[in-house]
C-alpha cells in the first residue's frame, strides 16, 4: 500500500483488527469465568444481597447477563473486522450505562442485579476500556491510511455499492477507484499542509492539467496507487 508520509509508529490494518478482535475475545471469556463461578454457587436469580465472586457482588441474574454478553464479545471478536469493533463499542456503552443505572438503587429492593459499589467501578471501568478497543484505529477524524476504515469513510464505502459519491464526485464504485480516490484525498491534503513526502508532492502536481476531479482520481489509479515508499 503507498505511504503519503513517513509514519512509522502508525497503527497497521493487522494490528488494528487484533486490538478489535483479542480485546473483545478477552473481555467475553473473563465475563464467562465469572458467570461460571455465579453458577456453580448456585446463586439466588434475583436476590438483591447478592455473594461475593472474584471481588464482586453477584446473582443469578448477573451471572446469566454475564455468560450472554460474554458469548456476545466472544463471538464478535472471532468474526472480527467492523463486528468486533461496532460490538466492543455498543457493549462497552450499555457497560457504562449499567453503571450510571445501577449505583441509583444501590440498597434498595430494585437492585435486581445484585450491584454494590465495587460492580458499579467494574462496569464503568471495563465500558470505558470496551469503547477505547472498539473506537481504535475507527472513529478518530482522521483515520491513517493504513486503517481499514480510512478508505471507506473517505469514500463514502457505506453507501450504495454500485455508485459511489466522494463530494459531490460520481465514481464507478469500484474498489480501485475507491482506494485510489481516498489516497488521493489523502495525498492533496498533505501537500496543502505541507507534509507530503517530496515524491508524493510532485505527483500531485503532475495532476495540475487535470480539471476533473475524476480525470485526477482515475490518473492517480494508472500511476499504480501513488508513489510507493
Amino acid at each position: 500500500m503507498s505511504r503519503i508520509e513517513g509514519r512509522p509508529g502508525a497503527p497497521s490494518e493487522g494490528r488494528i483488527r487484533s486490538v478489535h478482535r483479542i480485546g473483545s475475545i478477552t473481555i467475553g471469556l473473563g465475563l464467562w469465568v465469572f458467570a461460571v463461578l455465579g453458577f456453580v454457587q448456585e446463586l439466588a436469580f434475583f436476590s438483591t444481597e447478592g455473594r461475593p465472586v472474584l471481588g464482586l457482588s453477584s446473582n443469578g441474574a448477573l451471572s446469566t447477563v454475564s455468560a450472554v454478553v460474554g458469548a456476545i464479545l466472544i463471538v464478535a471478536g472471532i468474526r472480527g473486522g467492523k463486528v468486533a469493533s461496532t460490538v466492543d463499542v455498543v457493549v462497552g456503552a450499555l457497560f457504562m450505562l449499567s453503571g450510571i443505572a445501577n449505583v441509583l438503587v444501590l440498597n434498595s429492593e430494585y437492585n435486581l442485579l445484585a450491584f454494590r459499589m465495587q460492580n458499579v467501578v467494574f462496569s464503568l471501568v471495563v465500558g470505558g476500556i470496551l469503547l477505547i478497543i472498539g473506537s481504535w484505529g475507527r472513529f478518530t477524524a482522521r483515520p491513517h491510511a493504513d486503517s481499514p476504515y480510512s478508505a471507506a469513510r473517505r469514500a463514502g464505502a457505506f453507501g450504495d455499492p454500485d455508485r459511489t459519491e466522494m463530494g459531490g464526485i460520481a465514481l464507478d464504485g469500484s474498489p480501485g477507484e475507491a482506494e485510489a480516490a481516498g489516497e488521493l484525498a489523502e495525498a492533496e491534503r498533505a501537500v496543502a499542509e505541507r507534509r507530503a513526502r517530496p515524491e508524493v508532492a510532485a505527483a500531485v502536481r503532475d495532476l495540475a492539467g487535470l480539471r476533473r476531479p475524476e480525470d485526477r482520481i482515475r490518473a492517480w489509479r494508472r500511476r499504480a496507487g501513488g508513489p510507493q515508499s
